[in-house]
């Protein structure tokens, strides 16, 4: 299984996956022209899952997330979270700026839909991080 690394548009965030455990999204989710993540990360989570590392460590660090694409992000981790039936541990860690309760509130709803802890951690800037 090899490293998925999908580059940032101006709507679009960057995608970087790693076999060695590590999931990283991160910037813009505002693209309402597709209905689901891309393929090739859904393919990536489903090939992961069968053989998860001992600790899958997930980073989100949003500076827009509308509606819609919360829903895919929402379907997404629902996926990942199946590493924990494999008895492995999934960890998910979520940055948001110090004052965008807007992106703080979206990851505590998408908490509750997955039925997994999320650690929220505020920056200063989405840059910094």
């Amino acid at each position: 299984m090899e490293k998925v690394h999908i580059l940032p548009t101006n709507t679009t965030p960057e995608y970087f996956l790693d076999p060695a455990g590590t999931i990283k999204i991160k910037g813009r989710a505002i693209d309402e022209s597709r209905r689901n993540a891309p393929e090739q990360i859904n393919d990536w989570i489903d090939t992961y899952i069968l053989d998860p590392a001992e600790t899958t460590e997930v980073t989100i660090t949003l500076e827009f997330l509308n509606s819609f694409n919360t829903i895919i992000l929402t379907n997404t981790l629902k996926k990942i979270t199946q590493v924990i039936q494999t008895g492995k541990k999934l960890v998910i860690h979520w940055y948001y700026e110090e004052d965008d309760i807007d992106i703080f509130e979206r990851g505590e709803y998408i908490s509750s839909l997955i039925g997994v802890p999320i650690e929220f951690f505020p920056i200063d800037k989405i840059s910094d991080c």
